[in-house]
């Protein structure tokens, strides 16, 4: 029988939890392999996140091993390296004050759009329930950006591709960086790493249609909304309700 050791209220221990039980569904969910991904948690009332550490394997991550952060991506609590990718969280935590978790990963499909610097289109209508738009791909970011404060630009990356196509990032929780991969948010960190996953799918999805039929069309507008409005509009019906 499999002892389970709760963390102590204190010290971050519940946050620290959150964001330990996220990041093992990459794995289980066949999301990263070896080390490649991270999954944050936020704590709105404390101006704080918790955060993968750096270059951890998943199988020897360990609840106490997350790191927790300020919005200025400075350590508050924790003994190891956060995440390389934490600037990236903290500057979407501190823009989007709304979002409760950051997933980051490198899964195959998802990165093959992003590698190939395109957005993946809306061709049917799982891609409806979850975004009624198609899931944008920021462009690679200048050699200034790169050599500059890098994992910060990417977060300014993100906004500048939601600017530009007049994105609401309530709307589309998920994004492509060329040449990198996805970054997908949510509610709460679970959330966040569900979108990654339907995002990988998506993906897949998308890239099968394509090889089937090169030419296959958008779906249609109607069909569009209607998919996502009944699970995300204001007289939504799908599911069991509150």
């Amino acid at each position: 029988m499999e002892i389970i050791i709760k963390p102590p209220l204190g010290d971050w221990g519940l946050l620290k939890q959150e964001c330990f039980e996220a990041n093992m569904q990459l794995p289980k969910l066949g999301l990263v392999l070896f080390t490649f991904g991270n999954v944050s948690a936020v704590d709105r009332a404390n101006g704080v996140f918790a955060i993968k550490p750096s270059g951890v394997p998943y199988e020897e991550l360990k609840w106490e091993d997350i790191v927790i952060m300020d919005f200025d991506a400075k350590v508050v609590d924790g003994k190891m390296r956060p995440s390389s990718d934490t600037k990236t969280h903290a500057l979407l935590y501190k823009t989007w004050d709304d979002i409760g978790g950051i997933t980051h990963t490198h899964s195959t499909h998802a990165v093959a759009w992003a590698q190939a610097g395109m957005d993946i289109p809306i061709f049917g209508t799982t891609h409806a329930d979850h975004t009624h738009q198609d899931i944008p791909c920021a462009p690679a970011l200048s050699d200034e950006m790169i050599k500059g404060d890098y994992e910060h630009e990417t977060g300014n990356q993100i906004f500048g591709i939601f600017e530009q196509k007049g994105l609401s990032h309530k709307e589309v929780e998920m994004v492509l960086l060329q040449n990198h991969g996805p970054f997908t948010w949510g509610k709460d960190a679970a959330k966040s790493v569900y979108n990654a996953a339907v995002l990988e799918e998506v993906a897949k999805m998308a890239m099968l249609t394509l090889q089937i039929n090169p030419n296959t069309p958008r779906l249609k507008d109607s069909l569009r909304m209607k998919h996502y409005e009944r699970k995300h509009g204001k007289d939504a019906y799908y599911g069991q309700g509150c």
